[in-house]
């Protein structure tokens, strides 16, 4: 079935004049650029938007990724931290985020390459998640593909493996200000400490995590997998002291593990939480 879908898929993009890719690094939107290049060659162009709220890490593999495959890669600068709706992060923050770089990309669609159709990584199991960012690519009329045509994420991964890319069983990875608390405002100051405190999370040699910030506080969430190895305890507490000295007035772990969306603004999103305190 997913052999169907993907040549669906491919017949589709053979057709368009050409092609601007939402490019993140991340599993969906590499697939599909990998995807729009094999069909589309030069007329595929992968756009990733660039500011303090993408971190260098993500931003590093993004770069590797698309060279590694041969992508047509261009990097945007996006100006969300001066939207101060953006800042407030009252829940709504991504229609915000995603709407300034929709608009960077239909600009481009709009000048040097008119007529390219404009795609974004969303598939079918995003569908039914708290996102909104979507309102954002109706608002600019961005087609999801990887939904229209009916492929799941699992899909996906199990594709993504076959066509030899690393991003196959690649966590997500959102963008840095998904980890502050809705209501605590945005900075660039806060994204720093958070994009350091993960890079220590990932030196301490963790894959699948989150560093999330509620103001002058911040609670560490590790992969319940990864919280079953023997060393683990020594090991976060060491990793959570280093954080602290970021300038975090207490920093804690949660012992529920990681759970991806937990802040993502839903109805009780923050209520759903369970927090221990060290």
């Amino acid at each position: 079935m997913v052999f169907e879908k993907e040549a669906k898929l491919r017949n589709w993009m053979r057709r368009e004049a050409g092609m601007l890719v939402a490019y993140s690094g991340g599993v969906d939107s590499a697939y599909l650029a990998k995807l729009a290049t094999q069909e589309l060659a030069s007329k595929a162009v992968c756009v990733t938007g660039v500011s303090p709220s993408v971190s260098s890490y993500q931003l590093r593999a993004a770069e590797r990724i698309a060279k590694t495959h041969g992508f047509q890669h261009l990097l945007i600068e996006t100006t969300e931290l001066d939207d101060r709706s953006y800042r407030k992060n009252a829940g709504d923050r991504c229609y915000f985020c995603k709407s300034e770089l929709y608009r960077r990309i239909a600009k481009l669609g709009s000048c040097e390459f008119a007529g390219f159709v404009i795609v974004d990584g969303s598939n079918v199991d995003d569908a039914g998640d708290f996102r909104p960012g979507r309102r954002a690519a109706a608002e600019r009329s961005i087609r999801s593909p990887l939904e229209e045509f009916g492929l799941t994420k699992e899909e996906i991964r199990i594709r993504s493996r076959v066509l030899g890319l690393e991003t196959w069983d690649k966590p997500a990875s959102p963008c840095l200000a998904s980890r502050v608390a809705v209501g605590v405002p945005v900075t660039i100051g806060r994204l720093s400490k958070i994009e350091r405190g993960e890079d220590i999370l990932r030196e301490n040699g963790f894959r699948e995590f989150r560093l999330r910030n509620h103001g002058e506080t911040a609670t560490i969430e590790i992969a319940l997998s990864e919280m079953k190895d023997p060393h683990f305890e020594k090991t976060v507490m060491k990793a959570a002291a280093k954080i602290r000295g970021l300038g975090f007035r207490l920093v804690s772990i949660n012992r529920e593990g990681f759970r991806s969306g937990s802040f993502n603004g839903a109805p009780g999103a923050a209520r759903r939480r369970s927090d221990t305190f060290n």
